[in-house]
């Protein structure tokens, strides 16, 4: 079959399309015929040596993908590795059927964003209607998703992104107010976004911005750290603020909700009928051929992907 496989890392141009063996089949596994991989932040990590798992070299970079099982049936699935290729094994636990009603690329949309949302929201930070939540990076695949589903559980959404026309995209999802990511003073303009300080954080740029949006919070507030897409890890945070006001950071990485019973199925359930339904958007994909993953890998990294980069592996 045919595979990006990366012998070294580096930057996109070790992701080099090659000839290698089908994969191995594991105990609870079922074999993948991959139409189309999603492209994430953390397949960056991976390849630049940055991810929070261990990657051993030679490497298939992906961790999801949408594509038919052994019966013939359509299927999302998250793996741990392996999905920018024509075949993959995922685990059983971590697949799911797509309905008729939700297409290729919602459902791929869905699958590792759509969750991390969902999770971040509902099972880390428990939003409610009361809260006043700061959505990072708002116009792509998470926050896209994560603004959407804070407003429909009432709360006041204050949605974080670099150009104007990102800003207005996240206001038609349904923020409440917007802010521009990349102001000096990033706590002065959320909170002046806000009319206040906030109650709930979605963290992913790491260092300066990891400090200033912890200063926004309001006593008694919540910070959920899922990555870091600048340079810099997520500075310590200021143990004196935390001990001020009360404060909890919490990390999450989506891999550990995987041997979760239950924990990703209610997740897809909600997503799925959610789109089915009408109610939920996933924004417009961004599309290229297998072979060119180091091209979407650099459009991910110079941020001029709104919504969903995908790799079309059977094109």
């Amino acid at each position: 079959m045919q595979a990006i496989v990366m012998k070294s890392l580096g930057g996109p141009e070790v992701l080099q399309l090659a000839d290698t063996p089908a994969p191995e089949l594991p105990r609870a596994h079922k074999m993948i015929t991959v139409r189309s991989a999603g492209v994430n932040f953390s397949d960056i990590h991976v390849r630049t040596g940055t991810y929070l798992g261990e990657t051993p070299l030679p490497w298939i970079p992906g961790n999801e993908v949408l594509g038919e099982d052994e019966t013939g049936r359509r299927v999302v699935a998250l793996t741990r590795g392996g999905g920018y290729a024509q075949q993959t094994a995922a685990h059983r636990a971590t697949m799911w059927p797509v309905p008729d009603e939700v297409s290729d690329d919602q459902a791929l949309a869905l699958t590792l964003q759509g969750t991390t949302a969902y999770h971040l929201l509902h099972t880390v930070l428990s939003v409610t209607a009361s809260d006043t939540v700061v959505v990072s990076a708002a116009a792509g695949g998470v926050g896209s998703l994560a603004v959407q589903l804070a407003a429909r559980t009432g709360a006041r959404v204050v949605a974080l992104a670099s150009t104007p026309e990102r800003r207005a995209l996240a206001l038609d999802l349904g923020a409440t107010a917007a802010a521009d990511s990349t102001a000096d003073d990033l706590t002065t303009a959320v909170t002046d976004a806000a009319g206040g300080p906030v109650t709930a954080v979605l963290e992913m740029g790491g260092g300066r911005v990891h400090e200033q949006l912890l200063a926004a919070l309001a006593p008694r507030g919540r910070m959920a750290v899922y990555g870091y897409a600048g340079e810099a890890a997520p500075a310590p945070s200021s143990g004196r603020l935390l001990l001020e006001r009360s404060l909890t950071v919490s990390g999450f990485w989506l891999p550990s909700l995987y041997p979760v019973r239950g924990a990703l199925q209610t997740s897809m359930n909600v997503l799925f009928k959610a789109v089915t339904a009408g109610t939920l958007r996933t924004l417009t994909t961004h599309t290229w051929p297998l072979a060119q993953a180091a091209d979407a890998h650099r459009a991910l990294e110079s941020r001029t992907v709104k919504g969903k980069a995908i790799l079309r592996v059977d094109s």
